[in-house]
């Protein structure tokens, strides 16, 4: 009666512990992964920096404005010797000067050299954006196999520990039947051995499952130890087709995306290169002051002397260099390879696409057709196993091949979680090859 209590109390604790346990569903996983993230965080960081790059303040179409100001300060003392043979010893001079301007140069035109680099800042601050995305891509696609690696190991898990319970009733019955006769002593020893390889099995299992879970953790940029339960429930999004999906990379993926932005930049290196042959046209403006006051000792009412001037200055300018030894010609020439490099470069990562999803297309197709196959190899096997359960206990077999029914269940469904994660892995690389993995049904 004691023991009963205290088993019920046992359950009782271990019930609670794992209600508490935290349950991380996906569309939670990848939303703290996207604040979390640290490979997202430098990228949002590197993002930032290249929107400040692009800015109107980095562009060369605002003026420069300038100030500047001083104050001087003379003291000096001479003597002087008239014509008719008089001298003045000691005269002090004492002259303080101020002055401050405030100007403003701009460049009204420079051949479109600063228009071009405005839209090629423009365009590198796009292809920034691009590489975030590429980078949450890629670490959404990380998150959700390790997501589903814990889901499969969880699974398996449960069924080693249901493994493990078969071949604990089964050692209790074999027990039994040893003490009234009906059982051998190998028979006893054999199902000890079972007992015995699935409770090192599901140890194994045990530290396989902690440790995706602490890459999991990893991933999602929290602490490291942290237990959770996941969602093992998957589904397929079986409205793909391979037309679509190839399409869609053509439009969307990121890779193709970035090699149209480099092709865009080089055309603006060419431009902007060009721009060397047109002359250069710019204004200059500034309003000055300036106040100087002398103080002598000379001794007459012209002695105290002040100065005071203010006034606007402006300029316009040109400039054209009309020879520059072909440095220009060079930069134009090499601008032009690269625009032809860019072009090839854009047409080996289409085919590379193409090639990437018609692969990616028949894995996927492939891992569903293993699924449906393992699926009904595990129902195979639960009909053999509950047939096998049957006739072990009127007798009719022996343990071993109990137990090799038992195996063979346990495989079945362990291969039939596998395929089932392989299958819905092989559809997320196809989404993200796509460009349709961020807001995808996970």
């Amino acid at each position: 009666m004691i023991q009963n209590k205290f088993l019920t109390i046992l359950l009782l604790v271990l019930g609670l512990s794992i209600n508490a346990q935290e349950l991380l569903e996906k569309e939670g996983a990848v939303n703290i992964a996207l604040e979390n993230n640290y490979d997202i965080k430098v990228s949002n960081n590197d993002l930032e920096a290249a929107k400040n790059s692009s800015s109107i303040y980095n562009s060369g179409y605002l003026p420069s404005v300038f100030a500047s100001g001083g104050a001087d300060y003379q003291d000096q003392k001479s003597e002087i010797e008239f014509q008719n043979g008089d001298t003045q010893d000691d005269i002090e001079n004492t002259t303080n000067t101020y002055s401050a301007s405030v100007g403003v140069d701009y460049l009204l035109f420079d051949g479109f050299g600063r228009k071009y680099n405005y839209k090629k800042l423009q365009e590198q601050y796009n292809i920034s954006e691009i590489r975030v995305r590429q980078v949450i891509e890629n670490t959404l696609l990380g998150l959700l196999i390790s997501y589903y690696d814990v889901a499969r190991l969880t699974e398996n898990k449960y069924n080693l520990e249901q493994s493990l319970a078969i071949s604990k009733s089964q050692l209790l019955r074999e027990q039994y039947g040893y003490q009234y006769g009906q059982k051998t002593q190998l028979d006893v020893l054999n199902t000890e051995v079972n007992v015995n390889q699935d409770s090192i099995n599901l140890l194994n299992i045990q530290r396989e499952l902690a440790n995706a879970k602490r890459d999991l953790n990893v991933i999602l940029g929290r602490e490291v130890n942290v237990d959770f339960a996941v969602d093992t429930t998957v589904t397929y999004a079986l409205d793909l087709t391979y037309e679509s999906m190839l399409q869609s990379a053509t439009l969307n993926n990121t890779l193709i995306l970035q090699a149209e932005k480099n092709v865009t930049l080089s055309d603006y290196d060419l431009k902007i290169n060009k721009s060397s042959w047109v002359p250069n046209v710019g204004i200059n403006g500034a309003y000055n002051w300036r106040d100087s006051n002398t103080d002598s000792n000379i001794g007459n009412p012209f002695s105290l002397a002040s100065n005071t001037s203010v006034g606007i200055v402006g300029g316009l300018s040109v400039s054209w260099n009309v020879f520059d030894g072909g440095l220009t010609k060079t930069r134009v020439q090499n601008a032009k390879i690269a625009i032809d490099n860019r072009n090839i470069e854009k047409e080996l990562v289409q085919k590379d696409l193409e090639r990437n999803v018609a692969n990616a297309w028949e894995t996927y197709q492939n891992s569903l057709f293993v699924l449906s196959a393992e699926e009904k190899n595990v129902e195979t096997n639960k009909r053999n196993f509950a047939r096998s359960e049957e006739q072990f206990k009127l007798g009719q077999i022996i343990t071993v091949e109990f137990r090799l029914a038992q195996v063979n269940l346990l495989s079945a469904i362990n291969s039939y979680n596998q395929a089932k994660y392989t299958a819905k892995v092989a559809e997320l690389r196809l989404l993200q090859l796509g460009g349709n993995l961020i807001g995808a049904n996970y």
